[in-house]
């Protein structure tokens, strides 16, 4: 009857994706699978969506995942989660513009606060662990109000509407920046974790060299997992933290 995909750059919204799978005791699968979504997708009622929100707009590989998967998504129930740090504005509404109106049916959307994993401003475990509990709280009111058929439409209002319009324009200027000028430095010891890594597959080794295509999604997971720091998005300085994901 239903099932949880999501798309996690380093964790967060991996751990709530998962949270809810539990306590719906439902299949979850990352859209990064090799497994067959468009039977999955077709042979189920309602598909719950889960993602990072950047700048009030859905990660570029859940854009493409699911225009490859328009037809099999034609008149489902859409739940939607998206992981925020401070304002994600409409990021949940925001998935909606990827459809015409009345495509999909969205019963109910919530907004999770964890910490950012693109700019790590919070590493410590214990920090993270507080916003761990504080979501874990929050999924327990979420199921409840699914199980007795409550609709809610978190980030669909005018005033997070209006944040929305505010940041949107931000998204593909950021895209275009990270594709460009991803560095990776002298520190790199050819490991080829990135290559392995990259949602976007975005990373290959050539002569011994690291190179990337410029495909990237912002998921900030090659910055936080190089195990040298080697790899740089956005800032050309030493990269300093590495958020170390939900444990």
């Amino acid at each position: 009857m239903m099932i949880m995909l999501y798309f996690s750059g380093t964790g967060n919204s991996k751990y709530i994706a998962e949270l809810f799978s539990e306590s719906m005791n439902i299949s979850c699968y990352s859209i990064e699978e090799d497994v067959n979504f468009k039977d999955i997708i077709t042979s189920e009622e309602i598909i719950g969506f889960c993602y990072p929100i950047y700048y009030s707009r859905i990660p570029k590989i859940l854009r493409e995942f699911v225009h490859q998967h328009m037809n099999s998504l034609k008149d489902k129930k859409i739940i939607i989660f998206c992981t925020q740090q401070i304002l994600s504005g409409d990021g949940t509404r925001a998935f909606t513009d990827l459809f015409d109106k009345g495509y999909i049916q969205v019963i109910y959307t919530e907004h999770f606060f964890m910490p950012s994993n693109i700019f790590p401003i919070i590493t410590n475990q214990e920090k993270i662990a507080r916003y761990v509990n504080n979501s874990k709280q929050k999924m327990q009111h979420v199921c409840q109000d699914i199980k007795t058929g409550k609709i809610k439409k978190r980030g669909f209002n005018i005033v997070s509407r209006a944040l929305g319009l505010l940041q949107a324009p931000l998204i593909l200027p950021c895209e275009r920046k990270a594709s460009n000028s991803i560095r990776v430095t002298e520190d790199c010891t050819k490991c080829g974790l990135c290559v392995s890594i990259c949602p976007m597959n975005n990373f290959t080794i050539e002569s011994n060299v690291v190179k990337h295509n410029h495909n990237c999604t912002i998921c900030s997971r090659c910055v936080n997992k190089c195990p040298n720091k080697a790899i740089k998005v956005f800032f050309y300085g030493k990269v300093k933290k590495q958020y170390p994901g939900v444990l």
